[in-house]
């Protein structure tokens, strides 16, 4: 099963869960509205069905979430439906939003799915202006490496995705580095994950 079916098969269950660590879930959602302003266009990259769009899409002047599921983008346009600046589109990450420009890319939960992250983050850097900011938070799980086995079996059985990396947040902070941005926020929501919250500016 390729990954978009895989999301396909999972979004409407993936809709009626419930937040698994809230506490974690809110700061997450502090730190992101303490850069976000009214005038700002933003593109959210493995947006799911659009929970955290919708709490977002308040702070912000437009909102495109994008997932590479169909399905998670229908449910999340049905919940959007009266939501004036707030659109769902299915996409794969690496194409999401090409050929138009935004001034904040988020992804949450996402990197450590992505194949070719060296590409992904060269694509987020084409759609920035200068000083445009790039905001994600990841599982990185390099430290833990008795995940390795219990993912795969996951992965055998169907409850996981493929792939899965475990980063670390050292590997990861650079790799968005090299792609043209300087880090000015970095936390752990939560943090014995740990789960790696990065703010960077595109230079």
């Amino acid at each position: 099963m390729n990954a978009a079916a895989f999301w396909d098969n999972l979004a409407d269950r993936y809709a009626k869960q419930p937040i698994g660590n809230i506490e974690a879930y809110e700061a997450t959602l502090d730190r992101v509205r303490h850069w976000l302003r009214p005038d700002m266009s933003v593109m959210e990259i493995g947006c799911g069905t659009g929970t955290t769009a919708l709490k977002l899409a308040d702070c912000v002047r437009t909102y495109l979430g994008t997932d590479l599921s169909g399905e998670m983008a229908r449910i999340g346009n049905e919940k959007a439906a009266d939501v004036p600046n707030v659109s769902f589109a299915p996409a794969p990450a690496e194409t999401a939003g090409a050929g138009q420009h935004f001034d904040v890319v988020l992804a949450f939960n996402l990197l450590h799915l992505v194949e070719d992250r060296g590409a992904l983050f060269a694509h987020v850097r084409g759609l920035l202006p200068e000083a445009g900011l790039f905001i994600s938070k990841t599982p990185c799980l390099a430290g833990k490496p008795w995940f390795a086995p219990l993912i795969w079996v996951m992965q055998i059985v169907g409850k996981a995705p493929r792939p899965v990396r475990l980063l670390s947040t050292k590997t990861l902070e650079a790799e968005i580095k090299a792609a043209g941005f300087e880090i000015v926020e970095t936390g752990g929501y939560p943090k014995k994950l740990p789960n790696h919250l990065v703010v960077a500016r595109a230079i």
